[in-house]
């Protein structure tokens, strides 16, 4: 059942080391440059799966001295004493023949031997590549009974096969409807007419994120995967689809702000996918359908917004994430707004602070994601999280402003 999954799945995680040795960068599909290069006849160890630089770069070593490097550096953070049974995988990243591989394999093997260990079902092969890159990863897991038990179990998956997997009828086919949207109720006219106005909004946003989907992309490749503007881009996309679909059916502006939301989340990917998803939808459940809402209100559902970004992710001000623009953002809307500044001028003060704080990014080291492991790698580069936040809502405040002065014309 799933209470016993998830106990079996943080035991496994538990008990399971790996490290990888790359020759090369991987290079994201439509990027004209790898995502990290290496000087020829270097290796980088600790790189990452998704295709982050290592934490260190040495002079290439032979097959043999490779598995040692492997072995010893895993062997030495064992996470429990007494354990001789160890689950083996052997991965290739993309580009490196499995001729190589066993040859690093039979040293691999020869070392845990040396160390006590017994090398249990060892699996050696491509199960988890990064995209094109040379390298190659070792991953050791210290079984216990259950764990070994499974690890041995048969199974039978388009992406991995082992044993023999009793054969069952294949379940009726259902037919699923084009539409998954969940039905809701006519926003009110007040609110439906807001709602044409989240949607153009929301078109502006992904108009500025395929303009800076690669420098986005540059500035996560410092010490992350390389995939921001790709994901925020891709995210962007889904939400305006679904907020159109939403206001074509006469959604108020509450409902075409959550259907935004998660339409972001289920297509953006990464952890700015889910942040920005949850983001929209406090949001949309802030404003509702029931009246157009105020500057005020509309600060107070960012604000919302925010503190759910606060409480799924866990950073603070300073951890070199969104935050660091996000939350000098919203401050200062809220005050600007309290002293009953303009609502266009007060979002342009707001973004301003955006910037700057996205700015002083660079100066900070990475605490959390996948760049804390590369945090000083980042220094003198700007988050791209903070950063992709500080040009939407710098992008948003040019578009009020605008609307604003044709506003001040006619009258």
């Amino acid at each position: 059942d799933l209470e016993g999954t998830l106990r079996v799945g943080q035991r496994a995680n538990e008990r399971t080391r790996t490290l990888g040795i790359a020759f090369t960068g991987c290079t994201l599909p439509g990027a004209s440059e790898p995502l990290f290069s290496l000087q020829e006849g270097t290796m980088a160890l600790g790189l990452g799966i998704h295709g982050e630089p290592g934490i260190e770069e040495s002079s290439i070593a032979s097959a043999d001295e490779i598995a040692g490097i492997l072995v010893e550096r895993l062997v030495a953070d064992a996470p429990v004493a007494g354990a001789a049974r160890v689950a083996v995988v052997l991965n290739g990243l993309g580009s490196i023949k499995y001729e190589e591989m066993f040859v690093v394999y039979r040293k691999v093997f020869d070392l845990l031997q040396q160390r006590g260990l017994e090398a249990v079902d060892p699996d050696v092969g491509e199960f988890v590549t990064s995209f094109d890159m040379a390298g190659i990863s070792l991953t050791l897991t210290w079984l216990d009974t259950e764990l070994e038990g499974y690890w041995g179990a048969a199974v039978d998956t388009p992406a991995y096969r082992k044993g023999e997997v009793s054969r069952r009828a294949a379940a009726a086919p259902r037919v699923v409807s084009a539409s998954t949207d969940a039905g809701f109720s006519r926003g009110s006219d007040a609110s439906r007419s807001y709602a044409t106005h989240v949607v153009s909004a929301l078109e502006h946003m992904l108009s500025t994120l395929e303009q800076r989907e690669s420098e986005l992309g540059d500035l996560d490749a410092v010490a992350g995967d390389g995939d921001h503007g790709i994901g925020m881009t891709r995210g962007a996309r889904a939400a305006v689809d679904a907020a159109r679909r939403a206001a074509a059916e006469q959604a108020g502006a509450g409902t075409v702000l959550i259907r935004a939301g998660e339409g972001w989340a289920d297509r953006g990917g990464g952890t700015s996918g889910a942040l920005w998803g949850a983001a929209l939808t406090s949001l949309g459940e802030s404003v509702g359908d029931d009246e157009a809402p105020t500057p005020v209100e509309l600060a107070s559902g960012i604000r919302w917004g925010l503190g759910k970004i606060q409480r799924m992710g866990g950073a603070a001000l300073g951890d070199k994430t969104m935050l660091d623009a996000a939350m000098p953002f919203v401050e200062s809307l809220t005050v600007e707004l309290d002293t009953n500044s303009p609502f266009d001028a007060a979002w342009t003060a707001a973004a301003l602070e955006a910037t700057l704080g996205a700015e002083t990014t660079s100066t900070l080291s990475a605490r959390l994601g996948r760049g804390r492991t590369h945090g000083d790698k980042s220094l003198g580069t700007r988050d791209p999280g903070a950063t992709s936040f500080a040009y939407i809502v710098t992008a948003l405040g040019e578009k009020f402003s605008i609307i604003a002065q044709k506003k001040e014309s006619l009258s």
